[in-house]
């Protein structure tokens, strides 16, 4: 295999375009020895003679004049690949401005984004942390990151991290109620979650167990005397045994491990109107700059 350098390339056309070694040395920058090395190691590395020399003129050969148009062209495309990388880097600089939900801002994205700044140095990053649905407009936000179950058309989305949602209860708790073993018997305790209007009192299950035939799904009208908005405090109620909560897997995991929590109704998924997974909204030509690209690829390669 030939390994043919940019450096080659570009003294065999200035020569061929000047006919002349001390020209195309002028035109380069570079001395008349430069020029004729670099032409004969090209000379060696394709196995053919591209100039015919005297003392007087320099000429192509015929095998000169058909690797010209060759030459030509891969110095275009190398010119115009050096273009697009000073356009890319120009690109990956500048401000991203985000919101996130609170919670998962806070315990999974806020850990993330520094590593993405050391890696891309020119790049600013303006981050809210708001449950409210921001007007991406309005506000000038490149990129929102919400909990989300549906899509918008009209807008780029992309699922991110996956969020899995689980019932969890404290020990203490269950060992006063009971432990529920269907999603029916929730109707006899103290329910809570992450709530924004009273359609989050109905709860949807799936069913994990395939052998459960006929009960694949089951919708249940809960009740409990806690409604809050935020999914922390919700945590921390179902940890001080207030009741059985509804929650994602990042909020309640290390409760999890510690005994503080406990799952209940395993087998059941909660099918939640905030989605499986953290989704990113952003207006199209938001997304026809490299900083955001680049930021979405890292979030969803997990950095």
């Amino acid at each position: 295999m030939t390994t043919v350098s940019s450096n080659m390339l570009l003294a065999f056309l200035k020569v061929a375009e000047r006919l002349s070694v001390s020209a195309a040395a002028d035109d380069l920058g570079i001395s008349k020895g430069q020029v004729s090395k670099r032409v004969a190691l090209l000379e060696e590395q394709i196995g053919a003679t591209l100039f015919s020399r005297s003392t007087r003129k320099v000429a192509l050969t015929a095998a000169g004049e058909t690797y010209l148009e060759f030459a030509r062209r891969a110095v275009a495309e190398l010119l115009a690949g050096e273009e697009r990388l000073r356009a890319l880097r120009s690109e990956l600089s500048g401000t991203i401005r985000l919101t996130a939900p609170v919670s998962w801002g806070q315990r999974v994205l806020a850990k993330r984004l520094p590593e993405f700044l050391r890696l891309h140095p020119a790049i600013e990053i303006e981050l809210e942390f708001s449950d409210q649905l921001v007007d991406l407009a309005r506000h000038r936000i490149d990129i929102a990151l919400r909990w989300s179950a549906t899509t918008q058309q009209e807008m780029h989305c992309t699922a991110l991290n996956p969020i899995g949602w689980l019932l969890a209860a404290s020990p203490s708790y269950l060992a006063d109620a009971g432990i529920p073993k269907d999603p029916e018997d929730l109707t006899g305790h103290a329910c809570f979650s992450y709530w924004r209007e009273h359609a989050d009192d109905t709860w949807t299950f799936s069913n994990l167990d395939a052998g459960q035939e006929g009960a694949s799904r089951k919708t249940v009208q809960v009740k409990g005397r806690y409604h809050v908005n935020n999914p922390e405090a919700v945590t921390d109620a179902a940890i001080q045994g207030l009741g059985i909560a509804m929650l994602p897997d990042y909020l309640c995991d290390d409760a999890l491990k510690t005994g503080q929590l406990v799952q209940v109704l395993a087998h059941w998924k909660p099918q939640t109107r905030f989605g499986s997974h953290i989704t990113a909204v952003a207006a199209p030509e938001r997304m026809l700059l490299s900083r955001n690209r680049m930021l979405l690829d890292f979030l969803k390669g997990g950095g």
